[in-house]
């Protein structure tokens, strides 16, 4: 007989629906008692879905959430109804009377662990509704895509070789106590399953599926005792799914406190509807503020249900949710509810919604990065954007989340072709989406815009906006010159030369910006400047600093080189050293610029930070100048890597070297006139030569190589992908490292008591996830915060999940099987080292170091 043999035996009864659980719940005294049935939960979870899309608007209800979506969401636990499944969750309910050693005769012979070679619940509720389906002679799309929404529901898609009626899921027996289930739900929910019509449309009942399943599995909902109708609409509130309420017949200048130039007033008057929107225009010029006022109106006009603000990198993004959270402070009314926590940034998000499961602190979908995408209104990185259309873990609730909302896409000019393969995916699925796309760049080439806007451009015009609307042609809309200032540009080739000048502009009470291609180069040039016995302040800004330290800095040197701070700025000379951070979104104002050579779109990217703001009390010994820090153009074609450095590492050497000569000699430029001009020069093709042919072909291939990579992240045939698969390519793995004074695991072992790097000792109390929650959410907020990003070489090493254990509440620490944590942590001693738990070397290979004013380093 097959091992997959439908044939009736082990399990050849099957419990009534009655006795199938869904769920179990602790009280506060630890005991696991039996939660809500099967059935019960799952009419919960169709329940929430109805109501969750009853608070969306009717055109986008119509369009991708018809009558019918709350059965698919509903459906989704079906798979519980097993052997295998129920004999897991008796085994865990000690109180259950009549279940005692496994004495369920309906259940003898099950083996939970069987389930992992299925996908456990999941793949049999896949198994289970394709095989009812099919007999009930359903429409193709829904034979084809609900079973596969069903079976994704915990975010991936279970390995299936079975029928429904295998032995293991039960025979028959218990495959037809799951279509009573499902015909119980079609009664209970008085509605049918809905026509899908594309695969982007699955999707997007794949995440309302999840996204009310973790809703439905809440605290509110834990005790079967309690009457569960009236909770919905508080779960949804809870959840933070509440409609905002929006002042209405706002200006322009009522929100932002200036009138809007032509190239603003042209977006907003012409983004009025769903479609692809394209703003080219320099920096400086005012695109956020033109993107937020168009998405604003957009909204009074009933046209969009949010926004999502998405931004090339963390840093950027925390910088811009300060102006979208002034932006939502003008527009919001005084009524509108959970003001503060509608904008997802840092950890309000975290600590004031509740998702069930998935959504506590140790769970796939705390992190706030992943959690904002869901929020009314969100900034956040374009990572959690891209995943939306890439076949990851739970990148369907991504798909959910930005469904209907205006979707911002900042600095679009910054991504290579394996993240700009998705970008243009992503593009094409958000129409699908009803959504309003407005994207912002000062560097974009002509044929980067053809490609995100689907179709062939010609207007060479800037700045420009390029306007699709739904199921209309294009217009490529021709807005006023800007007027022109001249930037002085000098070439240095020794960075002593730059160093002594910095210094000097410094020493005259300038205010210098100084900006590294790579976190180490950056670090060294600030330990040069800041052992300068002069008077003067130096500052880093990087992405490796703890997030608590990150927003410190930013926050102080930002306001430093801001605008309107003219007492501050003329105490003293500055230097601020960073990395591309600095380029972007950064609203900063430098007297004085350096900068390590980087692509054309990035150099002007850069020099959009110099003499920013109009400012009568600038210094007056200070030039609109910039230095570049270049090699010799002829040493640069023969040996990139050398002569680049570090950058030749971050920018492909081809790009590096057409950059340089278009730059090398150049000594002045005017901007926003030349930008085009720059652009196009860069990267225009031609024909080459020598060791020019050789940097261009392995850049080719590298283009041809990054295309495919993403196009296996795009696929939706093969594996699901980890949610860390990689939104941008890079040659290293990223890990998180939790940084701590010290810890000790207090001897009753009823918790652990920490010291944070500023000194702040608290105590992580075991099993206050069921005591006090939201202590526990507060407590896993904070330790989020004292996290920072590595590359994984880099990092600490890494020690069990076990030794691990006394975090387990608070952060996902992996997969058991696997030994490791994916969660390093280690000590700073009072000399800054890094040490592993034990107090011994952290890496083999490389002392790290970590303090507040340089972040995380390596030697």
């Amino acid at each position: 007989m097959s091992k997959h043999s439908t044939k009736n035996n082990s399990c050849s009864n099957a419990l009534q629906l009655t006795d199938c659980l869904a769920k179990t719940y602790k009280t506060s005294f630890d005991e696991k008692l039996a939660g809500r049935q099967v059935l019960n939960h799952c009419q919960i979870v169709g329940e929430v879905a109805r109501k969750l899309t009853a608070r969306m608007p009717e055109w986008l209800r119509n369009d991708l959430f018809s009558a019918g979506s709350e059965l698919i969401a509903a459906c989704h636990d079906i798979g519980k109804v097993s052997p295998t499944f129920q004999e897991k969750i008796y085994r865990a309910t000690k109180s259950t009377t009549n279940y005692k050693n496994n004495s369920l005769a309906e259940l003898k012979n099950a083996d939970p662990e069987q389930e992992k070679q299925w996908g456990g619940h999941a793949g049999v509720s896949q198994a289970a509704v394709n095989a009812i389906l099919r007999n009930q002679a359903y429409a193709k799309d829904i034979r084809k895509y609900v079973p596969l929404i069903l079976g994704q529901h915990h975010g991936s898609s279970p390995k299936l070789s079975r029928s429904a009626e295998a032995d293991e899921f039960g025979g028959e027996a218990w495959q037809q106590r799951r279509e009573e289930l499902l015909t119980e739900l079609k009664c209970l929910l008085n509605c049918d399953f809905p026509n899908i019509k594309s695969p982007e449309h699955a999707r997007v009942l794949a995440g309302l599926t999840s996204v009310a399943d973790w809703i439905g599995s809440s605290a509110l909902f834990d005790n079967p005792e309690n009457d569960w109708q009236p909770l919905i609409e508080q779960a949804l509130d809870n959840a933070g799914f509440i409609k905002p309420i929006l002042k209405t017949n706002l200006s322009f200048f009522d929100i932002f406190k200036f009138q809007p130039r032509d190239s603003q007033e042209k977006l907003f008057e012409n983004a009025t509807q769903a479609g692809v929107y394209i703003l080219e225009a320099p920096m400086g010029l005012g695109k956020t503020e033109a993107a937020l006022y168009a998405a604003y109106k957009a909204m009074t006009l009933g046209q969009a249900t949010g926004i999502y603000f998405a931004l090339p990198t963390q840093l950027t993004s925390d910088k811009i949710h300060d102006r979208v959270n002034k932006f939502l402070k003008e527009i919001l009314d005084e009524d509108s509810p959970h003001k503060e926590a509608l904008l997802a940034h840092g950890n309000a998000w975290l600590q004031q919604t509740e998702l069930g499961v998935e959504g506590n602190p140790n769970g796939s979908w705390f992190d706030d990065k992943k959690r904002k995408i869901l929020a009314p209104f969100a900034v956040g990185t374009i990572d959690q954007a891209l995943m939306a259309v890439m076949n990851v873990r739970h990148g369907f609730v991504r798909t959910f989340g930005l469904a209907g909302k205006v979707v911002i896409l900042d600095e679009v000019h910054s991504y290579d072709a394996y993240t700009g393969t998705i970008l243009d995916e992503l593009v094409k699925a958000l129409r699908e989406l009803n959504c309003t796309v407005i994207i912002l760049s000062a560097t974009l080439t002509q044929e980067r815009r053809g490609k995100l806007l689907a179709q062939s451009v010609h207007a060479e015009d800037y700045p420009l906006i390029s306007a699709v609307p739904c199921h209309a042609k294009l217009q490529e809309l021709t807005v006023e010159p800007l007027a022109n200032h001249d930037i002085a540009v000098h070439c240095c080739q020794t960075d002593s030369e730059a160093i002594e000048e910095a210094l000097k502009r410094a020493e005259q009470g300038q205010q210098v910006l100084w900006i590294e291609n790579t976190v180490a180069e950056a670090q060294a040039i600030f330990g040069k400047l800041a052992g300068c016995d002069i008077d003067i302040e130096v500052g880093l800004l990087h992405s490796r600093f703890l997030k608590v330290d990150r927003e410190e800095n930013e926050k102080k040197w930002v306001k430093l080189y801001g605008k309107d701070n003219a007492i501050e700025r003329q105490a003293k000379g500055r230097i601020l050293v960073g990395t591309q951070v600095l380029e972007q979104s950064l609203d900063i104002d430098a007297d004085f610029l350096v900068s390590r050579f980087a692509p054309t779109d990035m150099l002007l990217q850069r020099m959009g930070r110099l003499w920013r703001h109009e400012n009568p009390d600038r210094n007056k010994s200070a030039k609109r100048e910039a230095w570049l820090l270049v090699p010799e153009l002829t040493a640069a074609i023969e040996n990139a890597e050398l002569a680049f450095g570090g950058s030749a590492f971050v920018y492909a050497p081809y790009v590096l070297c057409r950059s340089l000569a278009v730059w090398h000699e150049r000594r002045n430029v005017s901007l926003p006139l030349d930008i085009r001009a720059l652009i196009e020069a860069t990267y225009v093709e031609q024909a080459e030569t020598g060791k020019m042919l050789r940097y261009f072909s392995e850049l080719e291939e590298k283009r041809k190589k990054l295309e495919q990579l993403a196009g296996y992240g795009l696929s939706k045939a093969g594996e699901t992908l980890s949610e860390s698969a990689a939104t941008r390519y890079s040659e290293q793995d990223t890990v998180q490292v939790l940084l701590l004074s010290r810890y000790r695991i207090n001897a009753d072992n009823t918790g652990t008591e920490i010291t944070l790097l500023t000194g702040e000792t608290i105590v992580l109390p075991r099993g206050v996830k069921n005591q006090d929650k939201a202590r526990w959410r507060k407590l896993a907020a904070k330790l989020l915060n004292n996290t920072v990003q590595v590359s994984n070489r880099h990092a600490p090493q890494a020690v069990s999940i076990k030794e691990l254990s006394w975090l387990s509440e608070f952060f996902y620490l992996g997969n058991p099987e696997y030994g490791e944590s994916l969660l390093r942590v280690a000590l700073v001693n009072e000399s800054d080292e890094i040490k592993n738990l034990f107090g011994g070397e952290a890496s083999e290979k490389y002392q790290l170091s970590y303090n507040n004013w340089q972040g995380y380093h390596k030697k």
